[in-house]
């Protein structure tokens, strides 16, 4: 093993431990269910900002986005654009009110519970929204373990299998002993770790080529049309680029942290921190595809692989104890990722299917284990699929974004803002959003072109509303909808 591969291992290790033993921390502080799932409803603001951020963005953001930067320019940053205006109008509106409204509503601890109760259906929207958010993300996982097992491969050599069962291992781990506390502690640390990294890294990088006006020059003498926003671009494609940002209504593990905060009134500062941290690490991602650009121009030439721009750049640049770290951001970018899905998934498992048809009170201590054992089971389902991975997972997480989007995101939003919406209503509009997504996801050409999320997220709004006008509101909805109104503006 060379010098460097050593110190890389050895800053691997570092925040391996570190992990584990946030995990261990957390664990006194997890006593019930309650807490096991949601913390006990005390994340603050800057608890609750890093940790959606870090569990939203993944391996995306450290290899994705620059990868796609690197290749066709600032053209790519418009769904970047889109997601960053998605994720302030979620911490504006949707925020506070999901706060104050899952708490009234028989204090729910998952979206499933709450929309079970918001809607007087304790049994059919929550049997069907919890099957849905357990199927998808338990797939959804599984593709972060493929990550993680690819990552150790192609990075230290690792056989796959070894590498997949030790990100699985780890992450499990921290989240099977610490709950929700773990994995929101463990997240700030990887926010913190990633946005250093990705200002970090340029920073050291224009200097490295001599200073913006070398890096510029450097970058037109490729091809000027790589600082372009608009070179290339469709009506289409930036359309489809923006309206990722309609995805965050319903994503189950980013809108858990809302629900999750001391009070209501967290919202704002959780927004700001958020959202700054979010164009940070956006900014940053973008200015280390332009450094990519000009540096292999610069020192050798083409990159074979542009997804591997941040890693590439962080070895060439740093001191390989320093290096390893860049590469522990984007372990931890993928480990954010899987433990927040992990444990929605065994939210819904447990909360959502089990314990809502036991017919029996569970008790607090009960209700922890069963809590554990469902973050066991999904990971060993998981962990089964990730063994082969296969290009169905893979596509399947490809729609998952669209479909939580299109299939939660309307409901949720109607759930908040609209006091008609019945049970009937939301349940045909999700049903409609998410099958909307799968056909038109599986054309191809012409307006089929449009990011599937759009149709189906009109879908399941019409749907939704036309159902609802045709079905009576239930009783006590409008006292509770008009105090949740007064909570929020609180």
């Amino acid at each position: 093993m060379g010098t460097d591969l050593i110190w890389q291992v050895v800053s691997m290790l570092i925040y391996l431990i570190a992990m584990v033993t946030i995990g261990f921390v957390a664990q006194a502080r997890t006593t019930d269910l309650g807490d096991f799932m949601l913390g006990g409803r005390g994340l603050g603001p800057f608890v609750a900002a890093l940790s959606a951020g870090a569990s939203d963005m993944s391996g995306w953001l450290l290899m994705g986005l620059p990868g796609a930067l690197y290749l066709s320019g600032l053209v790519e940053l418009w769904i970047a654009v889109g997601l960053t205006v998605g994720a302030w109008l979620n911490w504006k509106f949707v925020a506070p009110r999901l706060r104050a409204y899952t708490q009234l509503a028989a204090d729910s601890i998952t979206l499933p519970s709450y929309l079970g109760a918001r809607l007087r259906d304790p049994y059919a929207i929550r049997l069907v929204a919890g099957a849905i958010i357990l199927v998808f993300f338990t797939l959804y996982v599984s593709s972060g373990m493929v990550a993680g097992g690819t990552f150790f491969e192609s990075s230290f050599g690792l056989p796959y299998l070894a590498g997949m069962l030790l990100v699985a291992g780890v992450t499990v781990l921290y989240t099977l002993v610490g709950g929700f506390l773990a994995v929101s502690w463990t997240d700030v640390v990887q926010g913190c770790m990633m946005v250093t990294a990705l200002v970090l890294l340029p920073i050291v990088g224009v200097i490295h080529v001599g200073g913006p006006g070398a890096m510029l020059d450097a970058i037109n003498a490729v091809d000027p049309s790589l600082l372009s926003f608009t070179s290339g671009a469709t009506v289409v494609g930036v359309v489809s680029s923006l309206s990722w940002g309609l995805g965050y209504f319903g994503q189950p593990h980013i809108l858990v942290r809302f629900m999750a905060l001391t009070d209501a009134a967290e919202a704002t500062a959780g927004r700001r921190i958020g959202i700054t941290w979010m164009v940070l690490s956006c900014l940053g991602a973008a200015a280390t595809a332009l450094v990519g650009i000009a540096v292999y121009t610069h020192d050798t030439g083409q990159l074979a692989n542009p997804e591997a721009v941040f890693i590439t750049l962080g070895q060439l640049l740093f001191h390989p104890l320093l290096a390893g770290f860049l590469l522990a951001a984007i372990l931890a970018a993928i480990m954010s990722t899987i433990s927040s899905q992990l444990l929605v998934t065994s939210s819904a498992l447990v909360e959502d299917i089990f314990r809502a048809f036991a017919g029996r009170e569970i008790s607090a201590r009960g209700g922890l284990w069963l809590g554990r054992a469902g973050v066991l089971l999904v990971s060993v389902v998981a962990a089964l699929l990730a063994l082969n991975p296969s290009g169905t997972i893979l596509d399947l997480v490809a729609f998952a974004w669209a479909g939580f989007g299109a299939g939660f995101g309307p409901t949720i939003l109607l759930s908040l803002f609209w006091r008609r919406l019945t049970s009937v209503g939301a349940l045909a509009g999700m049903i409609v959003g998410a099958l909307v997504v799968f056909w038109w996801g599986s054309v191809d050409g012409g307006l089929f072109d449009l990011y599937e999320i759009v149709p189906g997220f009109l879908a399941n709004l019409l749907v939704a509303v036309g159902v609802s006008r045709l079905t009576g509101t239930p009783a006590g909805v409008d006292a509770e909808f008009d105090e949740v109104a007064a909570l929020a503006r609180h």
